[in-house]
């Protein structure tokens, strides 16, 4: 959904509609969509900056990294951005921390639906977990730990133990 800013309303913009985007391109190789995404946006013009506020809700099926299983995460984020003409980034040689919520748009258009995508990658966490106690996978049996012991026996060394092994290798040769 393309918003040229010049048919702007003087009073601003209101947005609310779903957006369907293809899993591929999220940047969360594993993540799915298990519902459209809603988007309320509002959309403002102030001489030539753009200023738009909204939120974005959808539900995704992420992998933990831990335990290697599908689980659902809930997206419910607001945003509230301030986009300037791609030439002011020009002139600007550097850019300072009032800049950094600052974003541009090219040929006087805003691309909406690109925003949106933008904002909601932005909510995936760094290492997706199932939950923050996942214990993971048995390192012997593979088996998922939050659903009971396997009863394997996983033999764990004390890594300061490491360099007493090393002199007694070196004493038997």
């Amino acid at each position: 959904m393309i918003i040229d800013i010049d048919k702007l309303p003087k009073d601003g913009l209101e947005l609310r509609r779903n957006f369907e985007f293809p899993s591929l391109e999220l940047v969360e190789e594993e993540a799915v969509f298990l519902q459209p995404v809603q988007a309320e946006v509002s959309i403002k013009r102030v001489d030539e900056e753009i200023w738009v506020k909204g939120r974005v809700k959808t539900v995704l099926s992420f992998i933990c990294a831990r335990c290697l299983s599908p689980f659902e995460y809930p997206v419910d984020s607001a945003f509230d951005l301030v986009l300037l003409p791609e030439e002011m980034r020009e002139l600007k040689d550097e850019f300072d921390e009032e800049d950094a919520d600052r974003l541009f748009y090219r040929s006087r258009r805003i691309d909406v639906r690109e925003v949106i995508l933008e904002q909601l990658n932005l909510t995936f966490p760094a290492r997706p977990l199932c939950s923050e106690s996942c214990e993971g996978l048995c390192a012997v049996c593979g088996k998922i730990r939050r659903e009971g012991d396997c009863g394997c026996q996983v033999k764990e060394t004390d890594s300061r133990l490491e360099t007493l092994k090393i002199l007694k290798k070196d004493k038997r040769t």
